[in-house]
């Protein structure tokens, strides 16, 4: 028997915390696969975590430490987590297994859920996923959310549906819910064309016909463009717009510059949504174990600051008052 057995059997223990490097989208999750007592709840927090939390308590927002002496004592402990010696790490690299399932896709080789390669991608991915959500969550000092919460109690499950995902589609996907955003944050690492994609969608308002839509999402990314123009204009070449149309399968996928003559391409066809896509192709970037990472944390805040923080959502107006015919009222 493991002391995840013995010892809280022993001392009446209902719940045990973890805490290491490793990542976890839900406190519980855990990335042990161990046995423990029907009684017994576990749970994880990586130190990474803890470090993110004591940044947003260190922001200024509701959440605040209202001691000052607390406050001190929480800086000290953000700078010596940050520090070499505190042995805390950030997600730095992909397991091996990403390089190897990397080549089989480009070389159009079958996968298999049992190959280790899949279940190492896999795993790779979903630390990634959390370790964005953390780096982003220092950069706003707030807390952003990942993963699905169908999964939040069974990380075992969470890792077959994507091996699901990256056998069948050849693609692993992520989604950040940030508070206050327009749109949740979706992230997907495309491994047969070597791309990683980073998109929003929004829908269209529906008090405006296509060419109003059209004319309304082109000056969302106008106002972006507005507020920073020097990274906007870094992100441009790669940046594209979406447009899902109402009975048709594929997304019709424009680049910013042709957004003026979408119209006759759409013709007919009811707008549902719009997303902004920015993407890159790595080419052999993408199978660096370090450096894809790099390339993706880079990409998330400048999508973020370039774009995602500057979009609104289509808000319905409020109903107006009916005009009374100056006729009827005067009799």
């Amino acid at each position: 028997m493991s002391v995840f057995q013995t010892i809280p059997k022993e001392y009446g223990i209902p719940k045990l915390l973890t805490i290491s490097n490793q990542f976890v989208s839900f406190p519980t999750q855990s990335p042990l696969n161990v046995r423990t007592p029907k009684y017994v709840s576990t749970y994880h927090l990586s130190w990474s975590f803890l470090l993110t939390i004591a940044h947003i308590l260190l922001t200024e927002n509701d959440n605040n430490i209202a001691d000052e002496d607390q406050v001190e004592i929480m800086r000290e402990v953000v700078e010596y987590f940050e520090s070499g010696y505190s042995g805390i790490l950030g997600f730095t690299q992909m397991k091996p297994g990403w390089v190897e399932l990397t080549q089989k896709a480009n070389a159009g080789t079958s996968l298999k859920l049992s190959d280790p390669c899949v279940e190492e991608t896999v795993s790779s991915w979903l630390q990634e996923e959390r370790d964005m959500a953390l780096i982003l969550s220092r950069e706003l000092g707030l807390l952003v959310h990942s993963g699905y919460r169908k999964f939040k109690n069974d990380l075992s499950s969470r890792v077959k549906y994507e091996k699901k995902e990256l056998v069948s589609k050849r693609q692993l996907e992520s989604t950040l819910q940030i508070d206050g955003a327009a749109s949740p944050l979706q992230i997907r690492a495309c491994f047969d064309r070597k791309n990683i994609e980073m998109s929003s969608a929004l829908a269209p308002p529906q008090d405006k016909k296509t060419r109003g839509q059209m004319s309304w999402i082109r000056n969302q990314l106008r106002q972006a463009e507005r507020k920073n123009r020097k990274l906007f204009g870094v992100l441009a070449p790669d940046i594209m717009v979406e447009i899902h149309l109402k009975f048709v399968k594929d997304p019709l996928r424009l680049h910013v510059d042709e957004l003026d003559s979408a119209i006759e391409s759409i013709g007919s066809h009811e707008i549902k949504s719009f997303s902004i896509l920015y993407f890159k192709y790595l080419g052999r970037k993408f199978e660096s174990r370090k450096g894809v990472v790099a390339i993706i944390e880079k990409m998330l805040i400048d999508y973020y600051q370039g774009i995602l923080q500057h979009l609104k959502c289509w808000e319905k107006p409020a109903p107006q008052l009916i005009k009374k015919n100056e006729e009827s009222e005067s009799t």
